[in-house]
């Protein structure tokens, strides 16, 4: 086994900031590729401050989208530092930014003038609508794309006011999107020595996430609604009552369902002619649930879920996020991995939920502090002493200062 990491050598300049863009670049990080993350100065990623503090103004969100990256503060609203980032752009091989369509170009760092310096290189944007169409110049989060997206229509319950997706699933989508776009681009850029943007948006996101509910409308053109924990088209799949809870079953298939009847003594209901086949069964989804619901209330989740496991259905529990945390496949899973650090004492992070036999992807660093690898990444590029200590003083590079420096 090697010890190299999936996408050692390759080298990103990550102008993002907020979750979409830092959820791709931490993807690539965690596959060894060598993140740079540029940082405005006067605070840097706004997400150092957002959500529930960690150490003074660095939020837990912040460490938790930027492990495996290094800081480094550049004014890119000035000459000079427009200059040392189209220096930096000749030995990278990718760009990630997420700012409105334009603001690249009119700082006169868009896409072609870096391509110009890079043929290779491959420069991805994510926004809120996409670089082109009569939205692109406008705002766009989560909530915004859900709404746009339909996913906000789709989610909750009946009668209910709109609800959206519990996560940010729409930036959590785009940045997994852009992800998958940047390779796809490297890989070609390695073979043809052709880089290439890579464009995609919240919007999308979202929609691509609905492949039932378009499904449906491109079929029928009936408009779908929200289902709560119901599915789009079998049933019972969902979450039932039990008599201190619930639990989820999965019973999508006729096989499933026969399985599902016998396990819990309503054998009676595989030949009932209402739910004999499955666009019965989804047709009186509602009253089936009742019946089930009557049986399961009848003894404990847990119960239940012993119960299922052993017949063979496919069943599950409703965890809480502490719940999740101490799930043994979880755990087996290493889904949480703690890092220990000297400035921080255990960092609690999410695993890497892909996993590769030969390069595994690792949690090696923390989130930087802001400007904390400054000087290091412009020596190690090419910069000499001199020309580090010039920019510094000039304010062009700010290093060591914001949110997180040490006292």
């Amino acid at each position: 086994m090697t010890t190299e990491a999936a996408l050692s050598g390759i080298v990103v300049l990550d102008l993002t900031q907020i979750m979409a863009g830092p959820f791709c670049t931490m993807v690539l990080a965690d596959m060894g590729a060598n993140v740079i993350k540029v940082e405005k100065p006067n605070g840097g990623d706004d997400n150092r401050r957002m959500g529930p503090p960690f150490i003074k103004d660095w939020s837990a969100g912040f460490l938790a989208l930027n492990r495996n990256k290094r800081s480094l503060v550049l004014d890119l609203r000035s000459e000079s530092g427009q200059a040392v980032f189209k220096r930096l752009v000749a030995d990278v091989d990718v760009v990630v930014e997420n700012f409105r369509p334009g603001v690249m170009g009119r700082l006169g760092l868009g896409y072609e003038t870096l391509a110009e310096i890079k043929p290779t290189l491959v420069y991805c944007s994510v926004s809120g609508f996409g670089n082109t169409g009569p939205d692109a110049a406008k705002g766009g989060f989560d909530l915004v794309a859900q709404g746009v997206s339909g996913l906000m229509s789709i989610t909750g319950h009946p009668e209910m006011p709109p609800a959206k997706v519990g996560v940010p699933i729409t930036d959590l989508s785009a940045g997994l999107l852009a992800a998958n776009g940047i390779l796809c681009a490297y890989i070609h850029a390695l073979k043809t020595g052709q880089g290439q943007q890579v464009d995609t948006s919240l919007m999308e996101a979202g929609i691509a996430y609905t492949v039932w509910e378009s499904s449906v409308y491109f079929s029928h053109g009936e408009i779908p609604g929200p289902l709560g924990s119901a599915h789009r088209v079998s049933a019972p799949y969902q979450a039932l009552r039990t008599s201190d809870g619930y639990l989820n079953i999965g019973a999508a298939t006729q096989p499933t369902w026969e399985q599902l009847c016998r396990a819990i003594g309503l054998e009676v209901l595989i030949e009932d002619p209402r739910f004999l086949m499955p666009g019965d069964r989804k047709a009186r989804q509602d009253e089936l649930a009742a019946l089930l619901e009557e049986t399961f209330a009848t003894d404990t989740t847990a119960n239940w879920l012993k119960m299922l496991e052993e017949a063979g259905v496919v069943a599950g529990p409703i965890y809480n996020m502490e719940q999740v945390y101490k799930d043994p496949q979880v755990l087996a899973r290493k889904m949480l991995v703690d890092l220990e650090d000297s400035d921080l004492g255990t960092i609690h992070n999410i695993g890497i939920p892909v996993k590769l036999s030969a390069t595994p992807g690792q949690i090696r660093t923390r989130a930087p502090m802001l400007g904390e690898h400054s000087a290091e990444v412009l020596l190690e590029r090419g910069f000499n002493k001199a020309e580090v200590v010039e920019l510094v003083e000039a304010g062009t590079v700010v290093e060591n200062l914001g949110p997180g420096t040490r006292s």
